[in-house]
């Protein structure tokens, strides 16, 4: 009991003496560190690593933050965007989060299947949200489901009825491997309707333009996708969008587009967008993003493209964006689960 006593009373000073020590002498270098961070800038090149191919959300999204960045001279160095499709973004995350450690001149921009692929049964990652470094999520996409323009379906019930009459009877294509967003958001809306998920005809694509680009040659009956992926088709006339997996329709350009709960499917999803820096990125460069992205997203050539794609903001700071990741993690795994689809 003399020994407990003891070791307590000589932390206890210790602790008294290492905070005075802290509070006296050494007062500069809390200032200098906070000076430190807040003078930090990129002495090189920044790079931008989306794990996709060019033309889907994750390329547009981070090609919008580098021209904002840029022209609002928020980073003076040149950023560039490097594309890394593969496996619904397994390939590209898994490299980023392996042999980027450490390096304050790379990012990455990912989304929702990010934290999908290490919790699904037939995902090969290897490494979550945890192995990088969270920076900001900047936007939220809603799901859409989608013909060609010269369909014979003119609504979403039309396209289920002929899906449950004979499950294999139409195509259904996505940017993603089974268990994937892009599979759910069809597979929920297919179940809502009595419709057996594992009998739907589903064929993946490595990325959401690739998936757009079967449905217009002919190759796929119905899209599953987000809005900002076929924002330009619908534009051009090329597509036609059924619905979409808002709570509410969305303001603005897109405001005709029923959402899938007002056609009488029970189902809301969404698939958010953000940037991480590395494992072990230097607190300095995370500072520095932090801020930088949090300017981004407040500024008004940000929220014109985020109109303009269809896009919501759906901005949190990083450690929002954590907390709301576990949670999302805890979700789907559940999720998964009922539909023997996790690990």
């Amino acid at each position: 009991m003399f020994k407990k006593k003891w070791m307590m009373g000589m932390m206890t000073g210790l602790l008294a003496f290492s905070l005075a020590a802290c509070s006296g002498t050494d007062k500069t270098s809390g200032s200098n560190s906070e000076k430190e961070q807040k003078e930090y800038k990129p002495e090189k090149a920044i790079t931008i690593m989306a794990p996709s191919g060019a033309g889907g959300g994750l390329d547009t999204a981070s090609r919008i933050v580098a021209k904002i960045a840029s022209e609002k001279g928020l980073v003076e160095q040149p950023i560039t965007v490097e594309n890394k499709p593969g496996g619904g973004q397994v390939l590209g995350t898994t490299e980023f989060a392996t042999q980027e450690v450490g390096n304050d001149n790379k990012l990455m921009l990912a989304s929702t299947p990010f934290v999908l692929n290490y919790i699904k049964r037939e995902g090969t990652a290897t490494v979550s949200f945890r192995d990088v470094t969270p920076l900001a999520r900047l936007q939220v996409d809603y799901g859409i489901l989608a013909v060609k323009a010269d369909s014979k379906f003119k609504d979403l019930k039309s396209v289920m009825n002929a899906m449950k009459a004979d499950p294999s009877s139409l195509t259904v294509t996505g940017g993603g491997a089974p268990g994937t967003w892009d599979y759910l958001n069809a597979i929920l809306v297919a179940d809502s309707f009595g419709i057996d998920g594992t009998k739907v005809k589903y064929t993946a694509y490595d990325g959401g333009s690739e998936a757009v680009t079967a449905l217009l040659g002919g190759n796929a009956d119905v899209l599953t996708s987000d809005l900002s992926s076929v924002a330009e088709y619908l534009k051009s006339g090329d597509v036609r969008v059924l619905g979409i997996s808002s709570t509410e329709r969305v303001d603005g350009e897109y405001s005709s587009i029923p959402t899938y709960k007002e056609q009488g499917f029970d189902v809301v999803t969404e698939n958010w967008r953000g940037l991480y820096g590395p494992k072990d990125m230097s607190p300095e460069a995370k500072a520095f993003w932090v801020e930088t992205l949090k300017t981004i997203a407040e500024s008004d050539e940000w929220k014109a493209e985020l109109e303009t794609l269809g896009i919501q903001d759906g901005y949190m700071n990083s450690e929002d964006w954590i907390a709301s990741m576990e949670a999302e993690e805890a979700s789907y795994l559940k999720l998964y689960k009922k539909l023997g689809l996790a690990k």
